[in-house]
């Protein structure tokens, strides 16, 4: 027996700690059940439900329609984002058109007063012969075509001069054919001024439409990425979750005792 004894008696403690850490754990985990039992039936409640939803082949459907829809119009959206850039470029191209017209109708216009302030002056007498009358044709010509090849005329004034019509009459002094020539000039470029305005304002209003649709398209997109089609209810409700002793005293007024019942505040 001393021998039994002398060979059990050295293990008892290590086995006595053994046993009160696991009677120790157990506690802890009876104590977490007691104290908020409804936390592990929630997660176990959760995975069974995600297990118990059903296999829905036009879920799927509507998801992948989903995907394919947000796609589409984040694409659009690329593409009216381009649109618009381009033509807000063409936009910025068209003031710059009308910058250059209005400078160009400015110097005209300066060029045409310091000539009909010359012209007041009397005119130089040359004789009237057939040579003369040639020699301002051939000046009427040329200052028609250079004019043209400027910018300054346009294709039919251009063939009013040549045709001697319209104005454009080569028996005149040259100082009254430059004031005619001028003032053509000045009439083209004008027309040409409101034209570019024209051009910009269309080009504006086509730019602010774009823009408005590439915003529109981007939104949209942004809203479709963000919206996802609703989950199908599951065939095991989900549990409630225990309301506190905390709540439950919100809940029910505490009453005092005695005599008499009223509520105690």
């Amino acid at each position: 027996m001393q021998t039994v004894f002398s060979a059990v008696l050295p293990d008892v403690p290590a086995a006595a700690a053994i046993w009160l850490i696991l009677l120790a754990l157990a506690a802890v985990a009876v104590a977490a059940l007691v104290v908020r039992p409804g936390r592990l039936r929630l997660a176990a409640a959760g995975r069974f439900r995600d297990a118990a939803l059903p296999d829905d082949p036009e879920r799927a459907e509507q998801d992948r329609e989903h995907t394919r829809y947000a796609e589409e119009v984040a694409v659009a959206a690329e593409r009216a984002g381009t649109t618009a850039s381009r033509l807000r470029a063409e936009w910025l191209a068209t003031q710059d058109e009308v910058e250059s017209a209005w400078t160009a109708l400015e110097a005209a216009e300066a060029h045409l007063r310091r000539l009909a302030a010359a012209a007041v002056m009397p005119l130089p007498h040359t004789g009237q012969t057939p040579a003369e009358y040639a020699d301002r044709e051939r000046w009427l010509h040329r200052a028609a075509e250079e004019a043209h090849r400027r910018g300054e005329l346009s294709d039919e004034q251009l063939a009013d001069a040549l045709a001697h019509r319209a104005g454009w009459d080569p028996r005149r002094h040259p100082v009254e054919q430059e004031l005619v020539l001028r003032r053509a000039t000045r009439d083209h470029l004008a027309a040409r001024h409101r034209a570019a305005v024209a051009r910009e304002q269309a080009a504006w209003r086509a730019a602010d439409l774009a823009g408005a649709a590439a915003r529109s398209l981007r939104d949209e997109a942004f809203a479709a990425r963000e919206r996802r089609p609703e989950r199908a209810e599951s065939v095991l409700p989900m549990p409630e979750a225990p309301r506190s002793a905390a709540d439950t005293t919100r809940e029910n007024p505490v009453v005092a005792r005695g005599r008499a019942a009223v509520p105690a505040y």
